[in-house]
């Protein structure tokens, strides 16, 4: 590739380039202004905004204070995101143990949009099933968790060591409404009609990145770009009949590229009985609509120079099919004894929407209306993560599981102590931290939120942080 194929960027905080062919294939979109576009890029900017988990205790972002500095941290609103914000600096998330107590995700702004979408096209939020189909790391997975507090929410990866990830996100998040699903696509072709709504944030060739990842300037390619389109469709293709009737598909990307955006719209409506749905927009968000090739389509553009948010599109479709299949076959779940049943609950008082079933040793919470689409998807799918994660019994003792400590659920019942922030990262380092009280297992908190359990013995403390989560930070 020569100089004359490239458009450089020269900035004291970065230095790349962007592909030429990429700015050629723009022109005329629109929306964009490629003078505009370059500057952005050039300007070295980098933006951070957070969503706060609203199903536990709310973020105060006046108490977030930048490392090393006594000034705390300005925010501003995400106009589209009810729960999102803007940060005027990026802290050592790693260093803040709200980050680890799940009361925040640290999520770019532009697909925080999804929240919008769901306000206005979805009426009824009491029990649907959902899909987060490439969900690695859980953005987009947290925030439908959000949404859907009473639905079920499947949140699926692919890449067996992104699912991992996956699944440590959504267990802090601590939605007991979740399942985990480490599946091709094409292993959703078994639950034929089975979820109301599918997102699909499709892999593609990454262009909305290049602000904010410059290694992505280094990948991207035109032929890049056609096989995510190929990978797009085939995506799509299997992951469709898994929708039901009526059901909702939002399809995004990280892209620019119209041919994984307008075009794949384009070829949905050529392939599938879909509708595509316009949605409102606010003037003042800058969001730009487009519409595919054949003007039956809407899609929404972010440029980030027109507005505060990386480049993303996105665009929804309603399935109108009118056929439905049979029930999907069930994977009956072990179910705990009498005695065991009788042992949990004299250690945690559980609400009686909430059921429990044993995988290996372990007790797992999981909502009771759900448990058979639960048993539908162990028939058809692998499946990482159900619920949550309550404990053991050894003997007479239950042997309580960090995922009950940062769940969603109860805890007041239990002793708690509330460490300050040099002591909360002390226990998440796992590190000896100096505590006096009564024996037994205790919860250790801070501003009020579970971090995870110790258990205090009469000469030390026992600290039961996942190893495998620890801060190795210093």
């Amino acid at each position: 590739m020569f100089d004359s194929d490239l458009v450089r960027i020269k900035s004291p905080y970065l230095r790349s380039v962007l592909p030429q062919q990429l700015i050629h294939s723009l022109e005329g979109i629109k929306g964009f202004n490629r003078l505009n576009f370059e500057a952005v890029h050039a300007s070295g900017d980098q933006l951070t905004s957070v969503r706060l988990n609203p199903q536990k205790q709310k973020l105060l972002l006046s108490d977030w204070h930048i490392q090393g500095s006594a000034y705390p941290i300005q925010y501003d609103k995400i106009p589209w995101c009810e729960h999102g914000y803007y940060l005027s600096e990026r802290p050592s998330f790693t260093m803040d143990p709200l980050f680890h107590a799940g009361a925040y995700y640290v999520q770019e702004a532009s697909s925080m949009f999804i929240w919008e979408i769901l306000k206005q096209i979805v009426s009824d939020v009491t029990y649907l099933t959902v899909l987060d189909l490439c969900a690695a790391p859980g953005g987009k997975s947290t925030l439908l968790a959000s949404w859907f507090t009473d639905g079920l929410v499947v949140c699926n990866e692919v890449i067996k060591s992104r699912a991992s990830i996956l699944t440590e996100n959504i267990t802090k998040w601590g939605a007991l409404n979740t399942v985990v699903t480490n599946n091709d696509p094409s292993d959703f072709k078994r639950l034929e009609n089975f979820f109301d709504l599918v997102l699909v944030d499709a892999p593609c060739s990454g262009s909305g990145l290049f602000r904010k990842d410059s290694s992505s300037i280094e990948e991207w390619s035109e032929s890049n770009v056609a096989l995510c389109c190929l990978r797009q469709q085939r995506i799509l293709e299997d992951i469709f009949p898994s929708l039901k009737p009526g059901g909702l598909l939002i399809y995004s990307t990280c892209s620019y590229s119209v041919s994984e955006d307008e075009s794949i719209l384009e070829w949905l409506q050529e392939k599938f009985d879909v509708e595509s749905l316009k949605l409102d927009l606010q003037q003042e968000w800058n969001i730009v609509e487009t519409q595919s090739n054949n003007g039956q389509g809407y899609g929404y553009r972010f440029y980030p120079d027109r507005l505060k948010g990386e480049g993303f599109f996105i665009t929804v479709c309603r399935k109108k099919e009118d056929s439905f299949s049979p029930t999907c076959r069930e994977q009956p779940l072990q179910l705990p004894s009498k005695s065991e049943l009788q042992q949990i609950r004299s250690f945690i008082l559980l609400p009686e929407s909430i059921s429990i079933f044993k995988q290996l040793e372990f007790f797992r919470a999981f909502p009771a209306n759900w448990l058979k689409e639960l048993q539908q998807l162990a028939k058809h799918l692998y499946i990482k993560k159900a619920g949550g994660e309550i404990g053991t019994i050894k003997g007479k003792d239950f042997i309580p599981s960090h995922e009950l400590a940062v769940s969603q659920l109860t805890l007041q019942s239990f002793r708690s102590i509330e460490l300050n922030r040099e002591e909360a990262l002390l226990y998440l380092k796992r590190k000896e931290i100096k505590i006096t009280g009564e024996k037994g297992w205790t919860l250790v908190t801070h501003c009020g939120l579970p971090l995870g359990w110790i258990k205090v013995l009469p000469n030390r403390v026992n600290n039961y942080y996942p190893t495998e989560w620890r801060i190795l930070k210093e």
